[in-house]
């Protein structure tokens, strides 16, 4: 796909294998350290046997992780099986069983926390983003992420917006070009954009009306406009609208981004504007509520 895949990308929502092994890895060892002494002294190998448990969700939401919660466990145990009990991307029911996991004690125990903080929080992004999704029907607008999350899961978290019907912004910062505002600070303004390697779409961010009036003269692929008023937004469409584009310099599309909620976002997304990108999505979630039950 080359420079820029995931921007505004309509495939399938993936994970990346070698990047969630690296991610389950470097997580199991920050949990477990030298050892799970409490599971060792608790349970000896004489007293080792084999257990089964239910993954329980104990609040409504849209199930999300559910490999990667497979991968927590069979990595600290191969032997473990996981027997998945509903369908990722579905809405479930408080109290809905998602998983049953049979295996040594000594494994489903160590692996636990890890299993559930993972899957609690892609559960929880993935909800959040359907709520927005679901607010701005039947506008064709396009839900995104940011970079605003959790440093070293970020790879997790975009997957989850993309299952909660949401799209990805940038993965990270050699994908696209984005001027933002403290870009144009230090810089002193532009009179010209910088020379745009073959492949690159570019990104201006301003911030009023005569800051966007200036950057849609140089026709870039997406103009972002960042916490303006509704009144301003629909003033920027109009003047984009108008504005004459060719075969060499697409229509700019607008995004808005700042200040977004669950209140404003459907008067935004009727603005005509062709996408919302939300903070929210990845940086403050409220990790849902799983449990494992031993049986």
């Amino acid at each position: 796909m080359g420079y820029g895949k995931h921007f505004l990308s309509e495939e399938k929502p993936q994970i990346d294998q070698e990047k969630l092994n690296s991610i389950v890895r470097h997580a199991l060892v920050e949990d477990i350290g030298k050892g799970d002494i409490t599971t060792q002294l608790v349970i000896s190998p004489e007293k080792e046997k084999e257990i089964e448990a239910d993954i329980l969700v104990k609040e409504d939401c849209i199930v999300c992780g559910l490999q990667v919660m497979e991968r927590v466990f069979k990595t600290v145990d191969s032997k473990v099986t996981v027997e998945v009990k509903a369908r990722e991307a579905r809405k479930v029911k408080k109290g809905k069983v998602i998983a049953h996991v049979r295996g040594k004690a000594s494994s489903i125990i160590t692996a636990e926390r890890v299993a559930l903080n993972l899957l609690s929080m892609l559960c929880a992004v993935a909800t959040k983003t359907r709520e927005f999704v679901n607010k701005i029907e039947p506008y064709k607008v396009k839900i995104t992420d940011t970079r605003k999350t959790i440093p070293g899961v970020r790879e997790l978290q975009k997957y989850a917006v993309r299952i909660g019907g949401g799209f990805n912004h940038r993965m990270s910062l050699d994908e696209m070009i984005l001027m933002k505002d403290n870009h144009i600070r230090v810089t002193e303004g532009y009179t010209k954009l910088p020379s745009v390697p073959k492949g690159f779409k570019i990104e201006i961010e301003v911030q009023n009306i005569e800051e966007f009036k200036h950057a849609l003269r140089f026709k870039p692929d997406v103009i972002m406009l960042d916490n303006m008023q509704l009144k301003d937004i629909k003033k920027a469409v109009k003047i984009r609208n108008n504005t004459t584009f060719d075969s060499h310099h697409p229509r700019t599309k607008l995004e808005v981004s700042g200040g977004i909620n669950l209140k404003n976002i459907r008067n935004i997304a009727a603005s005509g504007v062709e996408i919302i990108s939300i903070g929210e999505l990845t940086h403050s979630i409220e990790a849902t509520d799983i449990s494992l039950d031993v049986k």
